[in-house]
C-alpha cells in the first residue's frame, strides 16, 4: 500500500474522525457518529481504497 493522502488530507481526516467519535460518545449526535473511525483510520495509516479506487493521490511525495 503506497500513501496516497497527503500532509494536509491526513490532518483534515483524523480531525474529523475525532470530532465525530467524541460527539457520539457523549451522545450529542447518534450512534451514526461512530463512522467517524474510518477517516480517523484512513488518516492514521495515510491510505484510502476510495481513493485508489477512483485514482486520487494528494501525497506530493508519491
Amino acid at each position: 500500500m503506497k500513501s496516497n493522502t497527503g500532509t494536509l488530507d491526513r490532518s483534515l481526516r483524523v480531525g474529523a474522525g475525532l470530532i465525530l467519535m467524541v460527539l457520539a460518545a457523549t451522545g450529542i449526535l447518534g450512534s451514526w457518529a461512530w463512522i467517524g473511525a474510518v477517516p480517523l483510520v484512513t488518516g492514521l495509516i495515510g491510505w484510502c481504497p476510495a481513493y485508489t479506487l477512483f485514482g486520487i493521490n494528494t501525497c506530493k511525495s508519491v
